[in-house]
């Protein structure tokens, strides 16, 4: 890939997906290639089908350098909730003396916590407030005088399964990997940091995951994923119904909770069998589908319960909501709770749906340019 141009692989519970783009005007995205995949997904430890999956990414892979034209040296994969484990510590240096804070300094105080939990390998930290000898609480601390440095740090670790999993698939494609947490990305990006900064509540529904975050900073305090979604609502209406799995998927997407059919029944055929659905028992089992997932919101605001958070609205993005009219309203109503859906501000990407791939790229173009020699001697030189 050229200079400017960052690869990122998007591992979604539904479909994967490559991309090559670039940084634009206005913070935009230049897009080179994307190619998307479907494959079987995963479960609470593991890929359903290894080898579906390694085809799915080949062929992504392959096709996305066809299009660019050029091989991709380094791919930045998204590591999916399900696969992460994030670890919030406290953390403290100290110094001989009163001394200026420098990035050195800063580094010094993320390694002092990055140890892994067995089964898993270190990929990320990341701010949510720096304290000072002094008690200032700053979210910069490069540049003040102190005798100490401490933080509370969110450390983020990627299953050796997972990261295991993708060294085999790209074994024989010398091809660099770097692994991205997901959630992160995605909150990050979508969240303003002045929201982040007083707490953010944050909710990622995709197609048979759920991952629950809050967030502090730039980083994360709790993180959970359940395996509720779109996916699952499908199966419950395909069993109510008699349907296949495949026109339940497509009723689910037209879906209109606001409607109130009073009896109001639809003729579905599939073959050579027609089938009559009641419209009013179609939507209650959609929402009671939702409630599955309000469920689980509950159990994890129950869990992360405190004054900070009783305000906060939910933010929301994620394939697995978007195209059910009524399903966010829905999901308001049961948990007493403002819910706001997010999407990339971006001209033909604005969808829930493309959230984490944007996400992605944009983080893994941050890290993309921290490796250059610009970045480098701008930060060994206080640039």
């Amino acid at each position: 890939m050229g200079r400017k141009s960052v690869a990122v692989l998007d591992v979604r519970s539904s479909e994967i997906s490559v991309m090559v783009g670039e940084r634009g005007v206005n913070n935009t995205f230049v897009f080179k290639a994307i190619q998307t995949e479907e494959y079987d997904g995963y479960d609470e430890s593991s890929f359903l089908d290894e080898a579906g999956l390694a085809s799915a990414v080949v062929n992504a892979v392959t096709a996305v350098e066809r299009i660019c034209g050029e091989r991709i040296r380094e791919l930045f994969v998204g590591v999916p909730g399900a696969f992460t484990r994030v670890v919030p510590k406290e953390q403290l240096v100290g110094f001989p003396k009163l001394r200026t804070i420098g990035q050195k300094e800063v580094d010094a105080l993320f390694a002092s916590g990055q140890k892994a939990p067995k089964g898993f390998r270190f990929i990320r930290a990341t701010s949510m407030i720096y304290v000072t000898a002094d008690d200032r609480r700053v979210i910069d601390p490069i540049g003040l005088t102190s005798t100490s440095l401490s933080g509370v740090l969110s450390y983020f670790y990627c299953s050796d399964y997972f990261a295991k999993t993708m060294e085999h698939i790209f074994a024989d494609m010398q091809i660099e990997l770097r692994y991205l947490p997901t959630q992160l990305a995605m909150a990050t990006y979508l969240i303003p940091s002045e929201t982040r900064d007083e707490y953010a509540l944050f909710l990622d529904v995709g197609f048979m995951s759920t991952s629950l975050c809050v967030l502090l900073g730039n980083g994360i305090l709790a993180q959970r994923t359940y395996f509720v979604g779109k996916g699952q609502i499908a199966y419950h209406l395909m069993q109510r119904f008699s349907i296949s799995y495949g026109t339940a998927l497509s009723m689910l997407s037209r879906a209109n909770l606001f409607s109130k059919s009073s009896g109001a029944k639809t003729e579905v055929t599939e073959g050579d069998v027609t089938h009559e659905i009641d419209m009013d028992a179609f939507v209650d089992t959609v929402k009671e589908g939702l409630d599955g997932i309000c469920e689980k919101i509950g159990a994890f605001l129950e869990e992360c319960s405190g004054k900070e958070l009783e305000a906060k609205p939910l933010y929301v993005t994620g394939e697995g909501l978007a195209d059910i009219r009524g399903a966010l309203e829905h999901i308001s109503k049961r948990i007493s709770r403002v819910c706001e859906q997010l999407a990339p501000d971006l001209p033909y990407y604005n969808k829930p749906a493309m959230s984490s791939r944007i996400a992605l790229l944009d983080l893994a173009y941050e890290d993309h340019l921290k490796q250059g020699l610009f970045y480098k001697l701008a930060k060994k030189f206080g640039g």
